[in-house]
């Protein structure tokens, strides 16, 4: 399955996060609009059919690109 880009996954989550937060505060139909068209682009991103699956993935797949990006060593140093 072809995946979002790292930064384009991360910008998306937050855009999705800003659009929730608006559309609790205003209710408007422009800021549910822009909720559902975010969403909708969030969820294909990652292959998935609802936005908590959607954010799961994504933050999944970002922790992931993190680990990578630090590298073997990181990855065998044990946790704190």
């Amino acid at each position: 399955m072809l995946m979002a880009h790292p930064a384009i996954l991360r910008n998306l989550v937050e855009q999705y996060q800003t659009l929730r937060a608006l559309h609790a505060e205003k209710g408007t139909a422009e800021s549910r609009r822009r909720l559902e068209d975010v969403t909708y682009t969030l969820c294909v991103s990652t292959g998935t059919r609802t936005p908590e699956e959607a954010l799961v993935v994504a933050h999944r797949r970002l922790a992931q690109e993190l680990a990578e990006a630090a590298g073997p060593a990181a990855a065998a140093e044990p946790a704190a």
